[in-house]
């Protein structure tokens, strides 16, 4: 099958100012595709121009670009196919040897864990669950499956929603298990077996998986190095007509990127001309950091054609595993259909220390809010000083730093680092596609002093992988 195309016009924008540098033409632009196939800018299977039209956008020789493709072929980063033109590819893919599996536990045998972008609880969850054990005894008389969620717990996740300016009704909210629970049942509902759907890239690993797992075909559009290339997602919707489209608007993970209301409005109108039912991730929504005005909900601009995902594990605690879906009211029996086969609802005890939690969040997510902006502060404070190389946008919200190395060894670092006491995720596990090499997802969930430390530990680890390595020329920036 043909992948998608990458028209001459993008590519010479992706390129830079490739020519600036010592060597040949043709060796200077083909180490420039070679970065931007590795860092995930163009993805694996994307139709390159053809040399005619390459050679006319970028006013050099034929010659040029004839052998820089021939040095891309090489190296395994182009395949060329008969009726599709030349094709880029990963020479291989390289599995870091932290598991993809692994979740931090109290047994990391005095390893400082950035592996999980997630909190510790707040204070006051053991309130919660005494108070949740008060109203346990009014359920214990019925069957406890609730395949829509308890009505207190949905009215309160309903009336955040009306608080964010988008009227929602209780009977549009199902709760679930996690927001991966949420993820996973809305793409069974929506979907069928050979669907495409669309995601950006980078995005949050395990939501893919569980995309992928259902039997659809992901379709991954690169983040550009101010966020979302909007004109490349609607040339994208445009061209493989996405069934559905998962999504993280707000505080993007890993990049931490907030997608202004103006570029929401866009893009979903794009969605909307296409008939694609979006899931957006919200469980980052509540963790900005600077004070700032956040955009309406996502599903203020297409209302009958989004569900929004949310959960209670970034806000309070991951071990609470509650999340939740808000869906149009024409969705909702079909959704409940498709979650039927999944399981018979969240457990109500839970549910119950949710409600109270909702209830008081006024009062204990502004303490949670400063806690982590310290954390980030910190965290990106130890990283420009010792590992001034390394280079990052301070994001405005959510959990994560997302840093650009010099070179392309994110997966070696990881393995270097674990040996020195620092467990990490390279780049290439956000990637659906493969590449991101030169990406390094950093966590601020830790205190603040382990932050301090397990940063200088990974300095000293970088220094011992890249002695003797020559430094790449550096190029504009980029997310991903």
């Amino acid at each position: 099958m043909k992948g998608q195309y990458l028209p001459a016009s993008t590519l010479v924008g992706l390129l830079g100012a490739w020519a600036d540098g010592t060597g040949p033409a043709y060796w200077l632009l083909a180490e420039r595709l070679r970065l931007l196939i590795a860092d995930g800018r163009i993805t694996p299977g994307s139709r390159l121009p053809s040399e005619r039209e390459l050679t006319e956008s970028l006013g050099v020789s034929r010659t040029t670009v004839a052998s820089a493709y021939r040095e891309l072929r090489d190296r395994g980063y182009v395949i060329s196919r008969r009726g599709s033109g030349s094709v880029t590819a990963l020479p291989g893919r390289v599995q870091p040897s932290l598991s993809r599996h692994h979740a931090p536990t109290f047994e990391t045998d005095g390893h400082y864990d950035f592996t999980a972008a997630a909190p510790a609880a707040i204070p006051g969850i053991s309130a919660a669950v005494a108070s949740a054990m008060d109203e346990l005894p009014a359920q214990l008389a019925t069957p406890g499956y609730h395949p829509q969620g308890l009505p207190e717990l949905r009215a309160e996740v309903a009336a955040v929603y009306a608080e964010r300016g988008l009227p929602t009704s209780p009977d549009q909210i199902i709760i679930t298990a996690g927001a991966l629970a949420a993820t996973s049942i809305a793409i069974r509902a929506m979907t069928q077996i050979g669907d495409r759907v669309l995601t950006e890239s980078p995005t949050h690993p395990n939501s893919v998986d569980a995309i992928r797992h259902s039997g659809c075909r992901i379709v991954a559009t690169p983040m550009g190095p101010d966020g979302w290339d909007l004109p490349l997602l609607e040339a994208t919707i445009r061209q493989t007509a996405p069934r559905a489209a998962w999504m993280v608007v707000d505080f993007q993970n890993p990049t931490g990127w907030l997608m202004p209301a103006a570029d929401r409005k866009q893009l979903a109108a794009a969605f909307a001309r296409s008939r694609t039912t979006v899931i957006v991730d919200e469980t980052l929504y509540g963790l900005s950091l600077d004070g700032q005005e956040m955009p309406p909900p996502f599903a203020s601009y297409h209302p009958e054609g989004v569900i929004t995902v949310g959960s209670a594990s970034k806000l309070f605690w991951g071990g609470l595993r509650i999340g939740w879906m808000r869906v149009p009211e024409t969705l909702v029996a079909q959704v409940l259909d498709a979650r039927a086969s999944l399981d018979l609802g969240a457990p109500v005890l839970e549910q119950l220390v949710a409600t109270q939690l909702l209830r008081e969040r006024e009062s204990s997510l502004p303490d949670r809010r400063l806690t982590i902006a310290r954390q980030r502060d910190a965290l990106a404070q130890a990283v420009s000083e010792e590992l001034p190389s390394w280079r990052f946008r301070l994001p405005g919200g959510g959990l994560s730093l997302w840093c650009e190395l010099p070179e392309p060894i994110g997966s070696s670092l990881v393995g270097l680092a674990e040996r020195n006491g620092v467990l990490l995720v390279a780049g290439a596990r956000f990637s659906p596609d493969g590449g991101l090499e030169s990406f390094i997802r950093l966590p601020y969930t830790l205190p603040v002093d382990a932050l301090r430390d397990g940063v200088r530990r990974l300095a000293a680890s970088y220094a011992a992988l890249t002695s003797g390595m020559p430094r790449a020329r550096r190029s504009a920036a980029m997310i991903a």
